[in-house]
């Protein structure tokens, strides 16, 4: 309970005022974007807890194709014993205006049944976008933040093993064609978080900086620019825009309940209305006893087991409490920690509370 309350007491303690942001914290260009690119490929050089290869095919037939490519054919049938060799996924993001011969980190996840990568090292690994297209070459020895140990059934880790990374384990090979601005001269800004209020503040914030009328909200999400047409003073507006600061509307109240977890947060717009709130948990324990039924000596019956069910049901107490009306987030918390309730309770009262009309926020489940 007191590291509920201390969750809920952080949040209090966070909510502050809005702030001024810059405008790149709150928006960006069109096209100005990563790519996700993937491949797959072998780690080799594994300390036996690689693949075992009768349960992963796959495996000894990459590793087959690759050695022919080599000049080294296998002959058909051999059954190959394989506890250094892992089939692997890499994933990378390619990242905007990056040219050919730049460097760019790699993730490397086991996709088969590979006790561990640590030591591994990937082999050539062409790394293909959306559309088909090879952008980046991956190679280079992997590191694993997780150990294991296993020896006479007993096993030890520590962390995840599966999985590892390669600091500028890729090298771009192709470039992705990106074009600033549009064909009429003007340059698309796309907020990060749909708001009508936002976007008339970073409207108001270009215009008043630049002195005329550059900037033109078109949703609540899209503002459109008209930006020079000579590359070098395009950059310069961009940096000067991206500079800028502007305060984000506060946006709506919003409380996240995370059933999987129990986890549950509250921003600073969340109040409640005057309610009164009884809590208390019902509990039913089954408990079964088996019992062995004998029959009678030179009788024809046969020995049976029976369960014997003994059924309780408990139910905690739960008095009326007020929950006081509040604008203050700081108020909230404490009224909520006021009821005692554990975490899981705690997202069935919210929902009350939201269902009786009390919550002033929107209820969202992930």
């Amino acid at each position: 309970m007191l590291r509920w309350m201390g969750v809920l007491l952080l949040c209090g303690v966070c909510a502050a005022p809005a702030q001024a942001e810059r405008i790149r914290d709150l928006a960006s260009f069109a096209g100005v974007r990563e790519n996700q690119l993937v491949g797959y490929g072998l780690v080799v050089g594994l300390d036996g807890t690689g693949d075992q290869t009768t349960q992963t095919p796959f495996t000894g037939q990459t590793l087959i194709n690759m050695l022919s490519q080599l000049g080294v054919s296998i002959p058909e049938g051999t059954n190959m014993q394989l506890r250094n060799v892992a089939a692997v996924m890499v994933t990378a993001q390619l990242p905007p205006f990056a040219r050919q011969g730049q460097e760019m980190d790699i993730t490397v996840s086991s996709m088969g049944n590979a006790d561990s990568l640590r030591g591994g090292t990937l082999l050539m690994t062409p790394l293909r976008g959306v559309d088909g297209n090879v952008y980046a070459m991956a190679q280079g020895n992997l590191l694993v933040g997780g150990v294991g140990a296993q020896q006479a059934g007993n096993s030890v880790q520590v962390n995840h093993t599966a999985a590892g990374r390669i600091p500028g384990g890729a090298t771009v090979e192709q470039e992705v064609a990106l074009r600033l601005g549009r064909g009429d001269g003007t340059l698309d800004l796309y907020l990060n978080e749909s708001d009508f209020t936002t976007a008339q503040r970073v409207v108001e914030a270009i215009n008043q900086d630049f002195g005329e009328p550059v900037a033109a909200a078109m949703d609540g999400r899209l503002i459109r620019l008209k930006s020079p047409s000579d590359s070098n003073s395009r950059v310069n507006f961009m940096a000067r825009i991206q500079n800028l600061d502007v305060t984000p509307n506060a946006g709506p109240a919003k409380v996240i309940v995370n059933s999987r977890t129990g986890s549950v947060v509250l921003n600073r717009e969340v109040t409640l209305d005057r309610a009164a709130v009884a809590h208390g948990n019902l509990s039913v324990t089954i408990d079964s006893t088996p019992q062995v039924s004998q029959p009678n000596p030179l009788s024809d019956g046969d020995t049976v087991v029976v369960p014997d069910a003994d059924i309780s049901i408990q139910q905690e107490g739960g008095a009326l409490q007020m929950v006081n009306t509040s604008a203050e987030l700081m108020d909230v918390v404490n009224a909520l920690n006021a009821l005692g309730a554990s975490p899981q309770d705690l997202m069935s009262i919210l929902q009350a509370l939201k269902s009786a009309g009390a919550l002033n926020a929107e209820l969202e489940i992930i």
